[in-house]
């Protein structure tokens, strides 16, 4: 066997320059197709560290039954009443899984500066707990400060955020009073006075002039309840995400709670739009590749054994039988794989050691900040582009192989 893998290797020298561009080829495609997976999964763990961490979203979200139903018509009907949030917590806490959670209670209204007024969509949180989910981001956005001003704290729960929009429009600067307006749940008009601290980008243009942040307790007087809309759980591991929604789904409704749990992706749809569109990018980059891999090593292949038809003659004289000569073009076209892709894994490092030394940065969709650009490397990719390569080498080579050991001897040791 040694004795063909030698005879291989310099078969692919008879030619080098011929050799030289294939291998170029093959490790070009090997490295589109690696820092496109790097950077996809740099995209998709941005994504889902910025809903679940960033935001302050965690993994999984605890709901009355209905409210994502029915919710947007009728809120206060589906809101989760301070004793069945305590039932929840209780619940939670015997479990070690779960890092931390949080209630939260989304409201609308009017938001004045006493001149003119226009409508707001806020999130009400306790500011400490989602500091905590914050913290546990494992991307280089989580340690950025998204927001002008002062940080949201429970010292302050009168404290509000606007998007820079909003607050644009209303002439609103760090330190004014703002006047909140809402209907409480019994549908009496209520206002309180709130103190902008921070401004910041909304992740959608659509919401630029309508978001704010408030705290629970400043939500929770506004709408006059006690209750809340959901609640938000952080694991200590991703993974357990779908086995703790059931494990939590069954003791809920055992402790006489009719709720539904989503997971983080089922509520993020732009995670899910943006993986599927991801999906079939780098499915057309991996056809391309794999088309030019393919052309490439056929071409070769081809040229070699028109180049080498005497050559083949005088082997089957001597008594080489045809799956003989069907190995070793076979053993040469892997060979311009494995050297294709081990070029390509250099150029994979090569792209993310410079975009780690530059360190470039983009903005984003859904992020209104310039961030560092990453490319992960993913050696399971890696190690999959490289066996997908030799095998389609293999492949590639199969049929002209097949037809020059198909070749009569007589014919072959002619051939001018």
């Amino acid at each position: 066997m040694i004795t063909w893998f030698k005879l291989a290797t310099r078969n692919l020298f008879r030619n080098g320059r011929r050799s030289l561009f294939t291998v170029m080829a093959i490790g070009l495609g090997f490295a589109a197709v690696n820092a496109l997976g790097g950077f996809t999964a740099y995209i998709f763990t941005s994504l889902e560290d910025s809903y679940i961490h960033i935001q302050g979203n965690g993994h999984l979200s605890i709901f009355k039954k209905g409210f994502l139903d029915e919710g947007k018509l009728d809120p206060t009907r589906y809101l989760l009443s301070e004793e069945e949030v305590a039932v929840i917590d209780e619940v939670l806490a015997a479990h070690p899984e779960i890092r931390i959670s949080t209630p939260e209670l989304n409201i609308s209204g009017l938001v004045s500066n006493g001149e003119v007024s226009t409508i707001f969509l806020a999130s009400g949180r306790v500011a400490s707990k989602v500091d905590v989910i914050r913290s546990r981001s494992r991307t280089k956005v989580g340690g950025m400060q998204l927001f002008d001003g002062e940080p949201m704290a429970d010292e302050q729960p009168n404290g509000v955020g606007m998007s820079q929009g909003l607050a644009d429009q209303l002439r609103f600067k760090q330190g004014d009073t703002v006047v909140v307006m809402a209907p409480t749940v019994n549908g009496q008009i209520n206002a309180l006075d709130g103190q902008m601290l921070q401004t910041f980008n909304s992740p959608v243009e659509a919401l630029e002039d309508k978001l704010m942040l408030v705290s629970l307790e400043f939500a929770q007087n506004l709408y006059d309840t006690t209750s809340v809309d959901r609640v938000n759980v952080l694991l200590n591991d991703g993974l357990l995400t779908e086995p703790m929604r059931a494990t939590l789904q069954n003791e809920l409704i055992g402790r006489g709670l009719d709720v539904d749990i989503k997971t983080w992706n089922e509520l993020s749809t732009f995670y899910t739009k943006v993986k599927n569109m991801f999906d079939v990018i780098f499915l057309f980059a991996f056809l391309i590749v794999f088309t030019i891999v393919v052309m490439s090593v056929i071409n070769t292949v081809g040229m070699a054994i028109m180049e080498r038809t005497r050559e083949i003659g005088t082997l089957r004289a001597l008594g080489v039988k045809r799956r003989g000569i069907v190995g070793l073009f076979a053993l040469e076209s892997m060979l311009l794989g494995l050297f294709g892709s081990l070029f390509g894994v250099l150029l994979t490092l090569a792209v993310w050691s410079s975009i780690a030394t530059l360190e470039p940065t983009w903005i984003p969709p859904q992020i209104t900040r310039r961030i560092p650009l990453e490319v992960y490397l993913v050696p399971q990719e890696m190690l999959w582009s490289l066996l997908a390569l030799m095998v389609l080498s293999l492949l590639a080579a199969s049929l002209p192989a097949r037809k020059a050991a198909r070749m009569e001897i007589v014919g072959a040791l002619g051939h001018v």
